[in-house]
């Protein structure tokens, strides 16, 4: 198929999360292309009082009782439509399209369901929650089995749906960064050894990894510096080293400023669909130090970090050691080679190829159609 697409993407509750934001981008790329882009999504339910006490007594305040959050969709050129209330998508909410896009498991459900009036199908897939503890692994599996053409971000996701399920027909589609706003100036190393890493009490992200690294790396490094941001307050159960310069909610002008400060960027995660902190970090010449997760493999393999094992803080203290104690020519070199990776990843490569993924599942509906009439 040809010319601009209607395209629908059918979203649970928006958030300020990376996987929002990746969606976002494509909704307002694909809209610049010529595209009619409609982002179908759900209200979030309101906390109950259980929830709402178990988050006082963590120490991260009253949670909102608000139905529509603050999001990535906020102040972007986006047709954003949220349903009446917290329920399953259904037929009469569906516009009829080009293609409809489920982007998380529940959606995916919903998507399956729908007549074929809407579109052709598309499952974005951002990465593999049949390994987060409290989902329901059983249906998230089923889900990477339904007649929706699948669009990975990252290699690994591709490999899971060709080995684990059977698909060898995903297309991969990774992130992209935007160069306008994640950039920097060549430059050198700092004056004190300054080491960065973004703060989550998430155990998937391995902040207790990088903050265990960092201690160890300090006893080489007296004067090693960390900074650090998070969406969040820091937790009293996740405490970082003192003189550590902790931001709370950074504006996204801020954050390219928090990666340039840096000499290395710490990314310890356990599990990733992709991990856009890594081309981020790069785009602003700060070279990475991370675990495989994710992108990280196909990303530090073009030379502007170290890849270093899981679950390994002893590993990634030796790599802080290794760029701490570079000649500035060196470490120039590699930061240099960092932003020649991120040039790589642009939003307009990736949002070519997102289009073109849905055209093959635009195509693959219509050739199941003719062949079920034959």
């Amino acid at each position: 198929m040809t010319g601009p697409l209607r395209i629908v993407f059918v979203l649970p509750p928006p958030n300020l999360g990376g996987g929002t934001r990746t969606i976002a981008i494509y909704a307002e790329q694909l809209e610049q292309r010529g595209h009619e882009v409609i982002v179908l999504s759900v209200p979030r339910s309101r906390p109950s009082p259980k929830d709402q006490l178990k988050s006082v007594l963590s120490g991260k305040g009253w949670l909102s009782t608000h139905a529509r959050e603050p999001s990535h969709l906020d102040g972007r050129d986006i047709d954003h439509r949220q349903i009446d209330r917290p329920r399953p998508i259904a037929e009469n909410d569906v516009p009829d399209a080009d293609v409809v896009i489920a982007t998380f498991w529940v959606t995916a459900e919903w998507v399956a369901r729908l007549s074929p009036a809407k579109g052709a199908k598309a499952y974005f897939i951002q990465g593999d929650e049949t390994v987060v503890p409290g989902l329901p692994a059983e249906r998230i599996t089923a889900t990477w089995r339904l007649p929706l053409h699948k669009i990975v971000c990252s290699k690994w996701l591709m490999d899971l749906a060709r080995d684990r399920y059977g698909d060898p027909t995903a297309s991969y589609v990774p992130n992209g960064v935007d160069m306008k706003q994640f950039n920097a100036p060549p430059r050198g190393k700092q004056p004190v050894p300054t080491i960065g890493m973004m703060y989550s009490e998430d155990r998937f992200r391995g902040c207790d990894i990088s903050l265990a690294a960092l201690e160890k790396a300090s006893r080489v490094f007296p004067s090693l510096r960390l900074v650090t941001f998070a969406r969040l307050p820091m937790s009293p159960t996740l405490p970082v080293p003192q003189g550590t310069e902790f931001i709370c909610a950074p504006s996204q002008q801020k954050i390219p400023e928090i990666y340039s400060r840096c000499d290395a960027w710490l990314w310890a995660s356990r599990r990733e669909g992709f991990g856009l902190p890594l081309l981020e970090a790069m785009a602003c010449r700060t070279p990475v130090i991370a675990t495989p997760a994710g992108a990280a493999p196909e990303l530090v393999a073009q030379g502007g970090g170290r890849l270093v094992a899981h679950e390994d803080p002893s590993a990634m203290a030796r790599a802080i050691e290794e760029i701490c104690t570079m000649s500035d020519p060196a470490w120039r070199a590699i930061s240099d080679r960092a932003q020649v990776t991120a040039k790589q990843h642009t939003w307009a490569r990736s949002t070519e190829l997102f289009e073109n993924a849905l055209r093959e599942a635009i195509e693959v509906s219509a050739s199941l159609r003719r062949n079920k009439r034959a």
